[in-house]
């Protein structure tokens, strides 16, 4: 299966749940999608078409969550992404753990780190931050405030 072949079949398959293609490279394509569409197209690219699931990733964009589904076709060296809006303050999406396990520790740390919920996952428990941090407060957000006054944390900057 070729480059082409894949973005076409994607393309075709899902032709009423994609919004918008971007392809940033020749070896990344941008799929933007409905986020009522994620489970749907992640099963299909991940059981049919045999991609590797390789991350999820988000941003917040001050008004709006931006999540990203990463999958890789290793043989033709192509990175597919998924990508959808989530409005604020509604950050909820269905989870991708009951079909992969793959997905299950990133959306844990994506739920923690930037309060984005994940309906049907099967253990959202805390992976990252201390058992002491606040309900609430989502560290890599752009409108994280210090909690602990007597903290000293270095962010590299």
């Amino acid at each position: 299966m070729t480059r082409a072949d894949i973005t076409q079949e994607i393309a075709i398959h899902f032709k009423d749940e994609i919004t918008g293609t971007v392809e940033r490279s020749p070896d990344k394509v941008y799929f933007d999608i409905r986020a009522a569409s994620l489970t749907k197209v992640a099963e299909y690219v991940f059981h049919k078409m045999k991609a590797r699931f390789n991350t999820a990733t988000a941003i917040d964009c001050r008004d709006h969550m931006e999540m990203l589904y990463h999958f890789m076709f290793d043989q033709e060296d192509l990175l597919v992404s998924f990508r959808f809006r989530l409005e604020k303050p509604d950050l909820v999406v269905e989870s991708l753990a009951p079909l992969f396990e793959g997905a299950n520790w990133c959306e844990r740390e994506i739920h923690e780190t930037m309060g984005i919920n994940f309906n049907g996952h099967p253990d959202l428990r805390r992976l990252l931050l201390p058992e002491d941090w606040p309900d609430g407060v989502y560290p890599l957000r752009r409108d994280y405030q210090e909690w602990d006054k007597s903290a000293i944390r270095d962010r590299g900057v």
